[in-house]
């Protein structure tokens, strides 16, 4: 049960503010019934409530999918540029953010959420939950391959071992594909340039099982479907131990 003013705020249609303004001005209705008290508790899962006249569902959390452009960043902090910005402001308010970050010139796949306790499970170390990138880089030999795979020792840390797939091994070693299980910052950038290389564009096709929309355009974005917010969910197994302060802050 929850206050009838909490509840169309978090619908992500109205602030708190203009919920209380409409319920008090008998623009609500509970059930057919109008309620003009904002303060009315009305059990969230079974209600009927309008608005206006129009249907007001309540969605606990959200999860959204988003073809991430270029030039955009991954932060909530007013920055002109965030990802947020592609979003309306009835889904701003609802305390939504992205789950992990890539870098300003990163495309592809970021998840956007308001469901805290998953999305720091699913970046967890503890978690490994693997992030499949199409890459754009210098001409790549098979022992260059072959140490990105094995894990590249840089300054702060060993990279653990990953998949790289090139698109045609026998010709083309600038484009291909690879599957990471971590989230260190600038990881695969600076995994290439360890081996004698360099990452030219880099863009996220799946994250945690999940593929990138391919009808989605750069910076558009659609609620994820019932499967995939399955596939989350069987990904969604909270860790034991303390993570805090360890949650992926990767900027590739």
């Amino acid at each position: 049960m929850i206050r009838l003013d909490k509840y169309l705020s978090d619908s992500g249609l109205f602030t708190r503010r203009e919920a209380s303004r409409l319920i008090r001005a008998g623009a609500v209705t509970v059930d057919g019934s109008p309620c003009r008290d904002p303060a009315q508790k009305i059990d969230e899962d079974a209600a009927d409530v309008t608005a206006n006249g129009r249907p007001v569902g309540y969605a606990r959390v959200r999860w959204f999918m988003l073809n991430k452009p270029a030039d955009t960043v991954s932060t909530t902090d007013g920055d002109p540029k965030s990802v947020m910005n592609l979003f309306p402001p009835e889904l701003r308010r609802i305390g939504l953010f992205p789950c992990g970050r890539l870098d300003i010139d990163t495309t592809g796949l970021l998840l956007i959420t308001n469901d805290g306790p998953t999305a720091h499970d699913l970046l967890s170390p503890k978690k490994h939950c693997e992030k499949e990138y199409r890459f754009t880089c210098l001409p790549l030999a098979d022992e260059q391959v072959r140490q990105l795979e094995e894990g590249i020792a840089l300054s702060d840390f060993t990279s653990k071992p990953c998949r790289v797939t090139l698109d045609d091994p026998a010709h083309d070693r600038e484009h291909g594909r690879i599957a990471v299980t971590e989230g260190k910052y600038h990881q695969i950038k600076r995994m290439f340039l360890a081996v004698g290389s360099e990452i030219l564009a880099l863009e996220r096709t799946v994250f945690a099982g999940i593929p990138l929309d391919p009808d989605l355009a750069p910076g558009e974005w659609r609620a994820l479907t019932p499967a995939e917010i399955e596939i989350l969910s069987q990904n969604h197994i909270p860790d034991t131990g303390d993570s805090h302060g360890h949650i992926e802050t990767t900027q590739r």
